[in-house]
C-alpha cells in the first residue's frame, strides 16, 4: 500500500526560524503576528493535508476527472475537500483582510503550499490558482473588479484559472490570436485556449477566467496583448451569478499524471459573436500584468516539485526500513548471518542522502526567496526593497527550473529503492514519478526558465544582480573560516569552489553574448542548474554553521543538529562537487552544441549512394 503523507515540520520550522528569519519578517509593518501564529499554522495544515488531502491522492488518480457535454466532474471526495479547505480560510492566507484574507507573510504561502501539493498535487492546483489570480487583480484590477470577484476568490466561491496557451502558440505567447472586439462596456472575446488548470469543474458555483487576447488595433507581438477577466457566469450588479456566459470546456486531456486536476481545452464565443470579457488595466500590458500570475505560479510549481519529492522521499525511506533483502556487507562472510533490511546497504544509504540532503537545499532556497517577496513589498527603505526585488528575480526562474528538474530525479531514484516494486502502480511511488514530470512543463519549461535567467537576469543588467548574490555568499563563507568542525571547513572549500565556477560561468556567457549569442544560450540549462547547486549550497552551509553553533552549546535537539550537519556535508560532496563539470559545459562546451546541422542529425540513418 502507498505510504502517507507526513508534513516535516521539524525541518520546516527550522528554514522558517533559522534561514528565512521570520522573525525578520515580523518586523515589517502588517506581519508582526507571524512568528507568533507560524507552528500552530504549520500544524494545522500537518492535520489538514494528512487527514483531508492525502487519502483522496490515490484514488483521485485513478479515478481521474470525467468530461461529459462540456461539464467536468472531479474525483470522488475532491468537492467536499475543497470546501472544507476554503470554509478553513487556506485560500486566504496571504490576501489582505480587506478581502477577507488572513494578511499573513508570503512566506507561510511555502511550507503550506509544499504540504498541499505532497499530500494531494491533482487538488492543490485548484485553490493555488486562485491565489495567484486574486494578486494579479490586487495589483492591475480596476476597483470595481477587485470588489467583484477577489472576496469571492478568497472565500473559495469562486475560483481563478489563467489562459496563456493556444494551439499554434504554446509557450510563444507573441503567436497569440484570440481576439477581443470591443462592446460597449465590455468586449467580445473569440477563440480557443489548450492546457487550461481547472478550466471547468464543479468543486464551484464560477469560475473566473483571466485571459490573454488581442484588441482590433494591436501591434504584432507581445506588446499588442492585454488581458481580460471572463466569468463562467456573468456577475449581476448585486455580486449574484447572471446568465452563463460563451466560455465553454470543448474536452480534457488524457494525462500522463495529476489526473485528478482537469486540464482542458476552452472555447470562447463559440456559440455567439463572443464571450463577455472585462479588459483587466491598460490596453496591450497583458503580457506584464499576466507575469505577475505567472511569476507566482513558477514559484508555485517549484514548491510544488519539493512537495511531490519529499513525499517520494519519504515512501523510499519507509520502504527501505521494511524491506528485507541480502546481508549486511560487514557480516558478508559469516554464512549464518540474518537477511537485513536495505536500508543497512551503502547504495541505498547513498539514494536516500540524495534526495534528503537536496530536498533540504531546495525547500531553504524556496522559502528564503519567499521572505524576500516578503521584504521586497514591505521593507520601508525602498533601496532594501530593490535589493529584494532582483533577488527575487534572479531566483524565480532558479526555483522553479533547477527545483523541478531535481524533482523528477528525486522521483526516480526513489523508484529505484523500491526496485521491481516501484514500477507497478500499487506500491504508489509510481504515482509520485507521473506526477512530478509535468512540473519540468507547465509553466514554462526548464529550457525557458534558463533564457530567462540569462537573457534577462543575467545579460540584461550586466550581471550586476547575479555578481551582488555571489558577493553576499563569499562574505558568508569568510565566516566559516575560523570554524574547528571538520565538516563545517569541508563545506567551506566546496561553497567557495561552486561560486569560482559560477563566475567564471557567468563571465563566459556575458563575453561570448556579444558575439554569439546563440552560443551564450546554448548551455543556458546547465548554467541555471550551477546557480541552483551553488544557491542551496549556501543555504546547506548557512544550516551547517548553525547546526555547529547549537552543538557547541550541547543543545537538547543534539541529534536533529547533528543529522543536520552531516546531510549539508553530503551536500558539498555529492552536489556541489558536480560545479566542476557544470562550469566545464559552459566553459567549454557551448561551442559544440551548435556544430551539427539540423539535416546532419539524421546521416548516420541514411543508406550511404555507391560512388
Amino acid at each position: 500500500m502507498p505510504q502517507s503523507y507526513r508534513a516535516p515540520l521539524r525541518d520546516m520550522q527550522f528554514v522558517l526560524k533559522e534561514l528565512a528569519r521570520i522573525d525578520e519578517v515580523a518586523k515589517l509593518p502588517g506581519f508582526e503576528e507571524a512568528s507568533d501564529v507560524a507552528d500552530a499554522i504549520l500544524e494545522e495544515a500537518a492535520v489538514f493535508a494528512s487527514e483531508v488531502l492525502d487519502p483522496l491522492n490515490v484514488s483521485g488518480d485513478k479515478e481521474g476527472c470525467t468530461w461529459r457535454d462540456g461539464e467536468v466532474t472531479t474525483p470522488k471526495g475532491f468537492k467536499e475537500a475543497y470546501r472544507q479547505f476554503a470554509r478553513a480560510g487556506w485560500i486566504g492566507l496571504p490576501v489582505p483582510s480587506e478581502y477577507g484574507g488572513q494578511g499573513l507573510p508570503q512566506l507561510m504561502v511555502g511550507p503550506t503550499h509544499e504540504m498541499w501539493n505532497a499530500a494531494n498535487v491533482g487538488f492543490a492546483n485548484a485553490p493555488g490558482l486562485n491565489q495567484n489570480a486574486i494578486e494579479t487583480l490586487e495589483l492591475t484590477g480596476s476597483d470595481e473588479q477587485k470588489q467583484r470577484y477577489i472576496p469571492k476568490l478568497v472565500s473559495g466561491e469562486w475560483t481563478g484559472t489563467m489562459n496563456l496557451t493556444e494551439p499554434q502558440a504554446g509557450s510563444d505567447l507573441a503567436a497569440v490570436r484570440t481576439k477581443a472586439t470591443p462592446e460597449g462596456d465590455h468586449y467580445r472575446i473569440s477563440g480557443s485556449k489548450i492546457f487550461i488548470t481547472f478550466g471547468e469543474h464543479d468543486l464551484a458555483a464560477n469560475i473566473v477566467h483571466l485571459v490573454l487576447a488581442r484588441l482590433p488595433d494591436a501591434p504584432e507581438g507581445t506588446k499588442g496583448i492585454s488581458m481580460f477577466v471572463v466569468p463562467k457566469f456573468l456577475v449581476n450588479a448585486d455580486g449574484s451569478l447572471g446568465e452563463r456566459n460563451d466560455v465553454h470546456c470543448a474536452s480534457i486531456e488524457h494525462k500522463l499524471g495529476i489526473n485528478g486536476n482537469p486540464t482542458c481545452t476552452m472555447n470562447y464565443g463559440e456559440k455567439s459573436g463572443g464571450a463577455i470579457g472585462y479588459l483587466v488595466g491598460q490596453p496591450h500590458r497583458g503580457m506584464e500584468y499576466m507575469f505577475i500570475m505567472m511569476n507566482a505560479a513558477r514559484y508555485g510549481v517549484g514548491v510544488q516539485s519539493i512537495g511531490i519529492a519529499d513525499r517520494a522521499y519519504q515512501s523510499a525511506l519507509a520502504f527501505a526500513k521494511e524491506r528485507v533483502q541480502g546481508r549486511d556487507l560487514k557480516d558478508l562472510a559469516s554464512r549464518s548471518a540474518a537477511p537485513v533490511t536495505i536500508v543497512h546497504h551503502p547504495d541505498v544509504r547513498r539514494m536516500l542522502m540524495s534526495m534528503k540532503a537536496q530536498i533540504e537545499a531546495m525547500r531553504a532556497l524556496a522559502y528564503v526567496t519567499a521572505a524576500s517577496l516578503d521584504h521586497a513589498n514591505r521593507h520601508p527603505d525602498e533601496k532594501v526593497r530593490a535589493e529584494h526585488r532582483a533577488f527575487i528575480e534572479l531566483m524565480t526562474p532558479v526555483v522553479k527550473g533547477w527545483s523541478t528538474d531535481t524533482a523528477i530525479e528525486i522521483c526516480s531514484t526513489a523508484l529505484q529503492v523500491f526496485g521491481g516494486m516501484g514500477y507497478i502502480e500499487e506500491t504508489g511511488i509510481a504515482q509520485q514519478y507521473r506526477d512530478v514530470r509535468i512540473t519540468a512543463i507547465y509553466e514554462g519549461t526548464t529550457g525557458i526558465q534558463a533564457l530567462d535567467l540569462v537573457g534577462r537576469k543575467l545579460l540584461r543588467d550586466m550581471g550586476k544582480t547575479a555578481m551582488r548574490v555571489i558577493g553576499e555568499i563569499k562574505a558568508f563563507a569568510a565566516t566559516l573560516e575560523s570554524s574547528s568542525n571538520a565538516d563545517v571547513r569541508a563545506i567551506r572549500e566546496q561553497l567557495l569552489k561552486g561560486l569560482d565556477a559560477l563566475v567564471a560561468a557567468s563571465q563566459s556567457i556575458g563575453k561570448s553574448a556579444t558575439s554569439d549569442l546563440p552560443a551564450s544560450m546554448a548551455c543556458s540549462v546547465p548554467y541555471l542548474k550551477l546557480w541552483g547547486i551553488v544557491a542551496g549550497g549556501w543555504q546547506m552551509a548557512r544550516a551547517a554553521a548553525i547546526a555547529e553553533q547549537k552543538l557547541a552549546a550541547n543543545d537538547v535537539e543534539a541529534e536533529f543538529y547533528k543529522t543536520k550537519l552531516a546531510t549539508a556535508r553530503f551536500y558539498a560532496d555529492h552536489v556541489l562537487s558536480q560545479a566542476a563539470w557544470l562550469r566545464h559545459q559552459i566553459v567549454e562546451g557551448s561551442a559544440s552544441v551548435m556544430t551539427v546541422t539540423e539535416n546532419e542529425f539524421d546521416l548516420d540513418r541514411k543508406v550511404m549512394t555507391p560512388a
